[in-house]
């Protein structure tokens, strides 16, 4: 097993060749490819940073499986120590670049001067990778969070092997898969396993408040049902190929680019946002996709991305065509219980000086809107806005915002209300903004709560995950059978 902690004897895990499983032969023969062969062979073989194979006794705490791992997600899970989850992790990957950057980042997490985790991991690393893990079955709990082409046959494997999965999004790609999911979840349910979908942006405190004040009648009023052109619910969300993770340079896989292994806008990050749109506009309900979610139209557009661009994000130097055109945009209108959903899902190459990820998210109430704003203005953090409709509504809205944040405080400790001219502007701390990454590990600890007490799963989390999917999935769709947007023309305050 790999331990990240002591130096000990070390030996080969496999004599197979180190070759990056689908990835071409001159792109593994370039100088960047071949310092990190270099790099995951001295981890594998030679142990620097305190790698090294020792043997533990099975711990009776509950043990983690990450199955295939090729997203930085899988590694934020075990950002932090898991009370309850034995310090063992068992890993079953091919042998190349997304399993070395996998190790790399535990190691980090192992080695950081605050807080350092003490995991070790148990590798098996080859092309049977999944033969291995059918056969063996080392835990209870599968981690899932890599390419998400085929993902979804991951997740049958683990159900089948009995085990509980804690997935990250997207679990399917394309409407194709979409029976295949229903089914898994069904199987799931049968054999009493928990099938969870890793959900970070509900532990966001903006999104946390904008749900709760958008239920507050006295605040919001009504949702407005809208217009196609004029939706109830308008959401714009964007993300960046070239960013930090960690404080560090996060390198994307190559397969990140095809749209076919990672997927589109909308039926990637765009999870999240149908996600927060169901879990705020029926809380605590089960939703049926087939009556209640209606996908009116979508349409995409590319991100270009040059030649020396894709090499600095991938570390590769293979040869390359002048210009690649990734599909990760993607613009959805729908219709949820009769209320119209306009939302855009989106990927530039970098963030400008000083900014990151950004979202935008309003909801059209008949008293108010209820908005979280993150551009220039506020200095790219999201925060959340209360606009009155009209200056004789005022008052009125004020007061009950004052009343329920009051109500909310134990929840949500240190939130005020403060006028900004027209604005209400609820201000959220520093303290209760811990971030996205540390959101990985608040949804694992929700998953270990809900395995520890099934009944406490909300019913209505598998039947939503059916209706998400119904309108990422059905958005791609649409959007290739349209004509590419020509230009998008953003609505959100910057």
């Amino acid at each position: 097993m790999l331990n990240l902690l002591t130096p000990k004897k070390t030996k080969r895990i496999h004599n197979q060749p180190f070759e990056v499983m689908g990835l071409p032969m001159n792109m593994q023969k370039s100088r960047i490819f071949r310092r990190w062969q270099a790099f995951a062979l001295s981890l594998a073989l030679f142990t620097p940073l305190s790698v090294a194979i020792q043997t533990n006794a099975m711990a009776k705490d509950l043990r983690f499986i990450t199955l295939a791992p090729g997203h930085f997600h899988a590694a934020l899970v075990q950002k932090q120590m898991l009370p309850g989850v034995a310090p063992t992790v068992t890993v079953y990957a091919p042998l190349g670049l997304d399993l070395t950057e996998h190790i790399k980042r535990v190691v980090g997490f192992n080695t950081r001067v605050d807080s350092p985790t003490t995991w070790a991991l148990d590798v098996h690393a080859g092309a049977d990778f999944v033969s291995q893990f059918r056969n063996e079955r080392p835990g209870s709990v599968v981690v899932i969070s890599g390419r998400n082409a085929g993902k979804i046959s991951l997740i049958e494997t683990a159900i089948d092997a009995g085990m509980h999965v804690l997935v990250d999004k997207p679990w399917i790609i394309e409407a194709s898969d979409f029976e295949k999911l229903s089914g898994v979840l069904a199987k799931a349910k049968k054999k009493k396993l928990l099938a969870y979908d890793i959900m970070t942006e509900r532990f966001e405190p903006t999104n946390a408040l904008q749900k709760a004040l958008v239920n507050t009648p006295d605040v919001f009023g009504q949702l407005q049902t809208g217009t196609a052109q004029a939706p109830g619910v308008y959401i714009e969300n964007v993300h960046h190929f070239m960013k930090s993770v960690a404080g560090k340079l996060n390198l994307r896989p190559t397969w990140f680019f095809d749209s076919q292994q990672q997927g589109e806008g909308m039926a990637d990050t765009g999870t999240h946002l149908v996600d927060l749109v169901q879990w705020t506009l029926a809380p605590e309900q089960v939703l049926d996709a087939n009556r209640e979610v209606q996908v009116v139209g979508a349409q995409r557009w590319s991100t270009n991305v040059s030649a020396q661009q894709f090499q600095t994000v991938t570390g590769s130097e293979a040869p390359f065509p002048s210009e690649l055109k990734v599909f990760a945009n993607t613009q959805v209108t729908y219709k949820l219980r009769g209320a119209f959903i306009k939302m855009a899902s989106m990927w530039n190459w970098q963030a400008p000086a000083g900014g990151g990820d950004w979202h935008y998210a309003v909801y059209r109430g008949s008293r108010a809107n209820v908005e979280i704003r993150q551009g220039s203005k506020e200095k790219f953090v999201p925060e959340l806005f209360v606009v009155p409709n009209a200056p004789s509504d005022w008052a009125m809205v004020e007061k009950a915002l004052t009343a329920r944040i009051a109500e909310l405080s134990a929840a949500f400790p240190g939130v005020a209300v403060k006028t900004e001219g027209p604005l209400l502007h609820v201000v959220i701390p520093a303290a209760l903004r811990m971030g996205h990454e540390a959101h990985f590990s608040e949804v694992t600890r929700m998953f270990l709560g809900y395995l520890r007490t099934p009944s406490s799963l909300p019913a209505w989390e598998s039947a939503n995950m059916l209706a998400k999917y119904t309108v990422t999935t059905q958005a791609s769709k649409l959007s290739r059978e349209a004509p590419p947007l020509a230009s998008f023309v953003s609505k959100a305050p910057r």
